[in-house]
């Protein structure tokens, strides 16, 4: 109790020095006692910002999660968007119910009609939303030497959960050279990402794994144990598979090699070759050499010419 009397204190302290150097310098002042908000989904949450040094002052609240910015009050009313769930004060605005997506921050704007003077503060609100179940992928087998990289994540906590491995139902420490049960093995751990990186992978590292999911609100949850084996790399195998692919490659030359010894390929050419007609240009000969070939073309002789000599056959 007494603790929460001393930084009501300080708080009151602060704003009285707020107010005093803002009437000194003639010059507006805005102020929050919660820069920091956080409350349960679904109940009631206040925002708290109070000003002074303004004659004539001017509100607005803005908005900003990631990358969106949106206007939650205009000229001291509430924006339509938000109407029917926020209500506004000269000291404040308050949710009737939050959701996790009113997580983020809020900037309460102050200044006068001619823009003279202005002032600002921002408020980080933060809705508790407790983790759900999380999902982890975890490979069944995976071959020792190797970089192997597990996960672990879920999607509701707010704020965003953390999360802890275990193996075999024993909690795995973040170094595990600090750890005579673990020393033998070489991983690295990010409780923020959910990554439990093996590498490399030892026959040490076979068992049952699971991730605990936890933000500081609600009951941390446990997902799914998975179990992992290390196995030996199969190095019998890969030669095996080496020789047959060997063997079938020999077969395959020998095979060709046959075929064009026996001449397959040139036959298969003889075939498909077509062939060429090679035409001539005849000789020119003269009227005494003139005989009949191949083929009789019959002469039409024109009536009005008479014929001076003698076709004789041959």
């Amino acid at each position: 109790m007494g603790t929460k009397a001393g930084a009501w204190r300080k708080q009151l302290l602060l704003f009285t020095s707020a107010v005093l150097c803002s009437l000194a310098l003639g010059k507006g002042t805005v102020y929050t006692s919660e820069p920091e908000v956080r409350v349960a989904e679904n109940n009631p949450a206040k925002l708290p910002c109070t000003y002074s040094g303004f004659s004539n002052p001017r509100v607005e609240w803005k908005f900003v999660q990631g990358t969106t910015t949106s206007l939650v009050c205009y000229n001291s009313k509430i924006t339509a968007s938000y109407e029917d769930r926020v209500t506004f004060s000269p000291s404040g605005i308050t949710f009737r119910s939050v959701t996790r997506k009113d997580t983020g921050t809020y900037t309460c704007m102050v200044s006068e009609d001619d823009g003279n003077n202005y002032g600002e503060v921002t408020i980080q609100l933060t809705v508790l939303v407790p983790p759900s179940k999380p999902t982890v992928n975890i490979p069944s087998s995976a071959t020792i030497g190797n970089r192997v990289v597990l996960s672990c994540s879920e999607q509701d906590g707010s704020p965003p959960s953390e999360y802890t491995w275990f193996k075999d139902g024993m909690l795995m420490p973040t170094d595990p050279k600090n750890n005579r049960a673990f020393i033998n093995s070489s991983y690295t751990l990010n409780q923020k990402s959910g990554e439990l990186v093996f590498d490399p992978l030892s026959a040490f590292d076979t068992g049952e794994y699971s991730c605990q999911a936890q933000n500081g609100f609600g009951t941390p949850v446990m997902s799914n144990a998975v179990r992992m084996e290390a196995v030996e790399l199969n190095v019998g195998g890969i030669v095996a598979a080496v020789l047959v692919t060997l063997i079938l490659l020999g077969v395959l030359i020998a095979g060709i090699w046959f075929a064009y010894s026996r001449g397959y390929f040139d036959r298969t050419k003889k075939g498909t070759s077509s062939k060429k007609v090679i035409y001539s240009q005849p000789t020119a000969r003269s009227d005494g050499e003139f005989k009949q070939t191949s083929s009789f073309l019959p002469t039409v002789l024109s009536p009005h010419r008479k014929c001076h000599g003698v076709l004789s056959s041959v």
